[in-house]
């Protein structure tokens, strides 16, 4: 491993349900400080690139290599898995992962569900794992709804909640899956700015989202996906002014049409 190694490599990576092929080939690399949008229409395979890049999905040929380390596998075809569990936990841990129904656990307050995972996947003495879990609270924006309960909050203050608590792992890298498109138009916008602000920090990031907006002020690198496939990318400047495939112009006109 080196230390100028992508955080994320993915090549070649196919992807199938029985005999419904998602993932026709994909090359994607993320280095470290590079924001990559993924855009397509729904269906195009971008939620799927992600749960496999964190080892929620198996996939069936490729690689995927985190900081110059290859995942390790067993089997062939719809049989392949992981073969090191240790491996999986080392790259989940290393990879957090902001969902888009902010999955937080409704028994838990807000600060508990911060910390959380520090301690118990980490190990991290509880009253450290509190400061910070406090601090990340406060640099999404909700550290006064740190003693309130999911429940209490709004949509866009339970997504900061999840950030927050994907950021208390100090991941290498964050993977947001539509991390707006369950949040009205002006909670969005809360969540948009944190997005922004951790961009702006140099954070690691690959982005599937729905916003065009988005993708084009916070991503270095736009990935459009149809059908499985890469169908174009390039820099959010040139990919959203001058796309070059018909397919992109099509998405682009219907999607920006507002």
């Amino acid at each position: 491993m080196t230390a100028a190694a992508p955080v994320i490599e993915i090549r070649n990576l196919h992807k199938a349900y029985g005999a419904l092929e998602v993932i026709k080939g994909v090359d994607i690399t993320a280095k470290r400080g590079d924001v990559i949008a993924l855009i397509g229409s729904s269906g195009s395979g971008k939620s799927t690139i992600l749960r496999c890049a964190n080892l929620l999905e198996d996939s069936q040929q490729g690689d995927i290599i985190f900081k110059g380390e290859p995942v390790t596998w067993r089997g062939k075809g719809l049989a392949r898995r992981p073969s090191d569990a240790g491996q999986i936990m080392r790259i989940r841990t290393n990879l957090s992962m902001v969902f888009q129904q902010f999955n937080l656990w409704a028994h838990l307050t807000i600060l508990q569900n911060v910390m959380e995972a520090p301690v118990t996947v980490l190990g991290r003495d509880r009253t450290e794992a509190e400061a910070a879990a406090r601090g990340y609270l406060d640099k999404v924006g909700i550290g006064d709804k740190a003693d309130a309960y999911p429940a209490q909050l709004s949509g866009g203050q339970q997504q900061r909640a999840a950030i927050a608590r994907a950021l208390a792992m100090e991941p290498e890298a964050i993977l947001f899956d539509e991390p707006t498109s369950a949040l009205d138009p002006e909670l969005e916008q809360e969540v948009v700015k944190v997005i922004k602000d951790l961009a702006a920090e140099g954070r690691t990031m690959m982005i599937v989202t729905h916003d065009m907006k988005m993708a084009r002020d916070v991503s270095d690198h736009t990935v459009f996906l149809h059908q499985g496939l890469i169908e174009e990318e390039g820099p959010p400047a040139t990919l959203f002014t001058s796309p070059k495939s018909e397919r992109l112009q099509q998405f682009l006109s219907s999607t920006m049409a507002d």
